[in-house]
């Protein structure tokens, strides 16, 4: 895999996102590599543990939209929302398999929305899915799939809602 073209890519969907959105939602973004894969990830502070990184709290959710060697090979752009040890996010009584539960109820409203996605999963993957890499329009696809879960990004902050102390 070429990382810095991909880095670039994802980079340049990033600074396509619209500002003022992310500001009003309180969303941050980060483009970055980790285990073999170049990502871009969509996340708040307020949904890791506080004092944490929340790239890397023990405790946190986050979208993530991703590809590697292997993904590439399949001719795909990978997409999901991780929810990691919510029972240790402060300030929440959180079982996981329930948030998931609640979350998914929640998603199923806009399910129909995102290409190939399945919530067949535990509770730490709460939704996963892919579209078809298309080279031409890498760049674009990631910002529509990082837009699009701007649009659902409400579901987190209502489903934490339902659970907080």
């Amino acid at each position: 895999m070429d990382t810095a073209f991909y880095l670039d890519k994802f980079q340049k969907a990033a600074d396509q996102l619209d500002q003022k959105v992310l500001r009003e939602k309180e969303i941050e973004v980060a483009v970055g590599e980790v285990m073999d894969s170049v990502f871009l990830k969509l996340y708040k502070k307020s949904w890791a543990s506080p004092g944490e990184d929340p790239l890397t709290a023990a405790s946190r959710i986050f979208f993530s939209i991703w590809v590697n060697d292997d993904i590439i090979e399949e001719q795909k752009i990978y997409y999901n929302i991780h929810a990691f040890k919510l029972r240790h996010l402060k300030g929440y009584a959180i079982q996981s398999r329930q948030f998931a539960d609640v979350f998914r109820s929640r998603f199923k409203l806009f399910e129909n929305q995102w290409s190939n996605v399945s919530v067949k999963f535990g509770p730490l993957t709460l939704m996963e899915g892919w579209v078809k890499l298309n080279q031409s329009n890498f760049q674009h696809d990631v910002l529509s799939l990082a837009n699009s879960f701007l649009s659902i990004a409400h579901l987190v902050d209502e489903t934490l809602l339902k659970f907080k102390k």
